[in-house]
């Protein structure tokens, strides 16, 4: 399922205008991307967490070169999957 397809599925279930459906799916995905950009952790019971690692800088290597590099610290965002989810996946929940 992508971004339009649960747009359309939203708009389809609640009988609402595509892009009423369209509001509000990008309302809760920016929702989203502000909180993680502010350091927040979002937990959604039975489905799971969304939380962002950092890390410091280290010395990495160019694997075509075998160069030694400076990579810069950064931050990425996790997903970790919520039990219920990971139950209902693979067959242990109905």
């Amino acid at each position: 399922m992508n971004k339009s397809d649960l747009i359309a599925a939203l708009a389809a279930k609640h009988s609402l205008p595509e892009q009423q459906a369209a509001d509000i799916v990008n309302l809760t995905f920016d929702g989203f991307t502000d909180a993680l950009k502010n350091g927040e952790r979002i937990e959604i019971r039975g489905f799971g967490s969304y939380f962002v690692k950092e890390y410091d800088a280290y010395m990495g290597r160019n694997p075509k070169t075998g160069e030694k590099v400076a990579v810069t610290p950064k931050k990425l965002p996790f997903f970790k999957v919520g039990k219920e989810l990971k139950d209902m996946v693979n067959g242990s929940k109905a």
